[in-house]
């Protein structure tokens, strides 16, 4: 040989700790989910006619309706179960700034949106007014992730159905909440 000497290293598995690696993991939907509400919040859908703008901002409405109940659903597990509050507590911010997001849109009023938003409280108010939770952590945080997972797959589907900005948007928070039912799973193993 040529005076390489190879020195093999051993594996160090137990360097990171789940926790820790829980928590990168958080980080990295967090700041995904951060870019992309902030690079499509801020736009509007004039692109349009009024036509699709009454679309757009039903969708918005229903957006923000939906982030709403799963912001209730996040806060019935943390009220029943404190100890998960630290797992929690990033996610529940995420979902929190994109109903922000959604909101965002739909608050100057127009003659289509103010109808929806009177009539999205009563709506949202008596189907989700008090989520159920299971009475064990795993199937609490479970049932969060099946929200999670039913709501990325609905927002995938009617960003087909949505002009540019919003269908961004709508792509960004359905990503961000896969990503979130994949911590709420994989966090177990």
């Amino acid at each position: 040989m040529s005076g390489r000497v190879f020195v093999r290293a051993p594996l160090r598995t137990s360097a990171v700790s789940f926790p820790s690696l829980l928590r990168r993991r958080s980080l990295i939907v967090s700041v995904a989910s951060a870019a992309v509400l902030t690079g499509c919040s801020s736009g509007s859908d004039s692109a349009g006619s009024g036509g699709s703008t009454s679309v757009s901002a039903r969708a918005r409405a229903r957006a923000a309706r939906d982030s709403q109940g799963l912001l209730r659903q996040y806060d019935a597990v943390l009220a029943v179960h404190p100890a998960l509050a630290e797992r929690l507590r990033p996610l529940r911010a995420e979902v929190a700034a994109h109903a922000a997001a959604f909101e965002e849109g739909i608050s100057s009023p127009t003659a289509t949106g103010s109808p929806s938003r009177t009539a999205s409280p009563s709506r949202a108010a008596s189907p989700s007014a008090s989520p159920t939770v299971p009475a064990d952590e795993k199937s609490a945080l479970a049932s969060l992730a099946a929200a999670e997972r039913s709501l990325a797959d609905q927002r995938a589907k009617a960003l087909l159905d949505v002009p540019g900005e919003l269908a961004r948007l709508l792509a960004g928070v359905a990503a961000a909440g896969a990503g979130h039912a994949y911590l709420l799973t994989k966090g177990d193993r």
